[in-house]
């Protein structure tokens, strides 16, 4: 490929990116980044420089013609983690009683977080090599071989032990199962089976402080939930000041940065602000469903897209939902909203992933147009 060729493909994917897409997120950014300054305007400085990774991270993702190279990235990315999540149950460093860091050098690495992109990207690369039956969707022997892929590193990191992850992952993926299609029969079989194993799994699979958390949420609301409904309670519909924010600027509400920052939110903005989160991440998952119906026929498309739907719905459900004390505290934050690297790396890269992909197949279009007219002028 020449320097002329190479040109023209930045030109023709930058030309066909989504870029709705990534106006939806800049507003949920920038509302998260005041938020943090407010209250840390040390961790604003560190959140800045997240923002920075993310972008060079989703530019490289955007460029990389994934449509040649997922056959090689999505299982070698898949095997890498695995081999991660088990060397954390050997070298893991035990944090608060949960093994789920390595520690390389001087930095902590979370394998179970890049865990989510691995198992969406193999799965792309599986369904894309193959797709289910149109009318009927996957049978019992495909759901079940896609199933191990999901499995497996769920149990390791259920094993951690992280619920709260571990949900997320199997709900995220089992998700774009049901979009790109399932037979009904599998879905039935389903859903009899869960009736039977959930309510056994709370004496046999949850860990004890597990057990205590869904006890907490059943009685007497945790610490942490009853400052935050203080909090969201005092905003009103409107919301307070800064200065008049106690709940926060007096530390009563803890993790107000990470897995709480919805409690402040409400606290500064009140109501208002609240519905406006709620509104803004609605749009962008209806988006991300929208466009993995447009692009049905691409399952690489849908199983990232629909992926991406699921992740940003089940984080923000789970994350909201504990705050004001309608689900157990877990580990769940408010995804692209929440203080953090890890995770807004992982969604700029899926989101870069996204883009290219979309792109790609307007540029291969171009790409047949243009030699079609060259053929003709030729001739």
């Amino acid at each position: 490929m020449n320097a002329e060729k190479i040109i023209d493909y930045f030109y023709q994917i930058t030309k066909r990116f989504n870029y709705i897409l990534i106006l939806q997120i800049v507003p949920i950014l920038i509302i998260s980044s005041m938020l943090i300054k407010e209250m840390n305007p040390h961790l604003f400085h560190k959140q800045m420089a997240y923002y920075a990774a993310s972008g060079i991270v989703f530019l490289i993702a955007a460029y990389i013609p994934w449509k040649h190279l997922l056959w090689l990235f999505a299982p070698l990315a898949y095997i890498i983690n695995i081999g991660l999540l088990l060397a954390v149950e050997v070298a893991g460093k035990t944090i608060l009683g949960a093994k789920r860091w390595l520690v390389l050098g001087g930095m902590s690495l979370q394998p179970s977080e890049f865990m989510k992109l691995s198992v969406l990207l193999f799965l792309a690369f599986i369904i894309g090599k193959r797709p289910p039956d149109k009318e009927k969707g996957y049978g019992f022997l495909d759901f079940l071989l896609l199933s191990i892929i999901i499995l497996i590193p769920s149990i390791l990191i259920l094993k951690e032990p992280d619920l709260g992850t571990t949900l997320l992952l199997v709900l995220a993926s089992y998700g774009a199962l049901l979009i790109v299609g399932i037979n009904w029969k599998v879905i039935t079989t389903i859903l009899v089976f869960l009736a039977v194993v959930v309510p056994l799994s709370y004496n046999f699979v949850l860990k004890p402080y597990q057990k205590k958390r869904i006890n907490d949420f059943l009685g007497k609301p945790s610490y942490q939930v009853q400052q935050a409904l203080i909090a969201i309670g005092s905003g009103g519909i409107e919301g307070k000041s800064k200065d008049d924010a106690t709940q926060t600027q007096l530390k009563f509400l803890p993790v107000s940065t990470t897995d709480f920052i919805f409690a402040y939110l409400g606290e500064r903005h009140g109501f208002k602000g609240m519905v406006i989160i709620i509104v803004l991440y609605i749009l962008l998952i209806i988006h991300l469903l929208i466009i993995s119906h447009i692009y049905s026929d691409d399952y690489h498309i849908v199983v990232i897209s629909s992926g991406l739907a699921f992740l940003f719905f089940v984080y923000m459900g789970v994350n909201i939902y504990m705050v004001i004390g309608l689900a157990p505290v877990v580990g769940a934050p408010l995804p692209m909203f929440s203080h953090g690297g890890t995770s807004f790396i992982i969604f700029a890269f899926l989101f870069g992933i996204l883009e290219n992909l979309i792109s790609f197949k307007g540029y291969t279009h171009y790409n047949s147009d243009t030699k079609i007219e060259m053929i003709k002028k030729e001739s």
